[in-house]
């Protein structure tokens, strides 16, 4: 197998879907002639032709609001926004429209559309282009919300997502585009939306993360196992919504701890659904409350103080320790 990049692995998704599916159809933001901000779309306007690789203007609400009416005909159109912090203009179209096809047309429309956008921090952007509010999409009804972590995964995940009949937003962690790779096969393969899993076992305490915190999460995981012989159990979400909490908190039964990380506000945020989820029903398996280890509740700073506000490593670790301590 080869080893790709989760950029590659995208694009490589993409590739193999409009090759078998004549109703994908990609459009976007400069996605065409210079294949996308950070390359994701690359070559696919050249193979396709510009009438399956469409370059639209800067109107992100015009971008969603396309894809929606092309979905409701019978296509399946991948929408990209450049950046999450740019995807509040179509909000109103998914939330209004594209969430609430299937239920006001009593199942007779469904919304087959993705929208693709790299979010979070990581890689020193400017203001509107590291937010991590993925909540706003996960909080919406009839919307899917995923987040993969690694390369194989983001492959996988996309290929479910253009095929599933629903639509989903999907956003991309940028940190993790060219952080690493890894084998990816050429195949087919697909994962569920809607289940996690588990990126490393463990019975001392449950770490749960996604997207780019899984990196630094699975860090303090190894340091805690080397340095203080903790074995760490890391759930890897995947989708915030559908959530699949069976994974999470059959592993809190199971270490009676847990730690969530995430690099969105701690108010509010992904963490506090999951944690309200374990108090639900593992309540009498906790030897400690569950800890947060999060962004702060203000804008992410520029990249000066960028490091400072997103969870690494040693944040993760004093939020472990002091669980443990309990």
């Amino acid at each position: 197998m080869a080893k790709m990049n989760m950029v590659q692995a995208l694009n490589l998704a993409l590739r193999q879907e409009m090759e078998k599916d004549d109703r994908v159809i990609l459009l976007g933001e400069d996605i065409g002639v210079d294949g996308g901000v950070f390359r994701v779309t690359d070559g696919l306007l050249d193979t396709f032709g510009p009438k399956r690789v469409l370059d639209t203007p800067l109107a992100e609400s015009a971008i969603a609001g396309c894809s929606i009416g092309m979905a409701v005909y019978g296509l399946r159109p991948v929408a990209e926004i450049q950046f999450s912090g740019f995807s509040y203009y179509a909000f109103h179209q998914m939330e209004a429209h594209a969430s609430r096809m299937r239920p006001r047309s009593q199942g007779r429309y469904t919304v087959p559309m993705v929208l693709r956008a790299p979010y979070g921090g990581g890689v020193r952007a400017l203001e509107h282009h590291s937010e991590s509010r993925e909540i706003y999409w996960a909080h919406t009804p009839g919307l899917k919300m995923v987040i993969p972590s690694t390369p194989r995964l983001a492959r996988a995940l996309l290929v479910s997502a253009i095929r599933d009949p629903d639509p989903v937003v999907f956003y991309e962690p940028k940190a993790v585009y060219r952080a690493f790779r890894e084998e990816v096969p050429e195949e087919e393969e697909t994962f569920p939306i809607g289940k996690s899993r588990v990126a490393r076992p463990g019975g001392d305490i449950t770490l749960i993360s996604y997207g780019a915190s899984l990196m630094p999460t699975l860090e303090a995981a190894t340091e805690l196992s080397e340095k203080d012989g903790v074995e760490c159990e890391v759930i890897d979400l995947l989708s915030l919504s559908p959530l699949d909490d069976q994974l999470f908190v059959e592993s809190v039964k199971k270490t009676g701890r847990a730690v969530v990380v995430h690099e969105a506000h701690a108010t509010y945020g992904a963490g506090a659904e999951v944690i309200a989820r374990i108090v639900e029903k593992a309540l009498l398996y906790l030897e400690a409350p569950v800890s947060r280890a999060t962004g702060f509740d203000i804008v992410i700073p520029l990249y000066q103080r960028e490091k400072d506000y997103l969870p690494g490593v040693p944040r993760i670790l004093k939020a472990v320790r002091q669980t443990l301590a309990f």
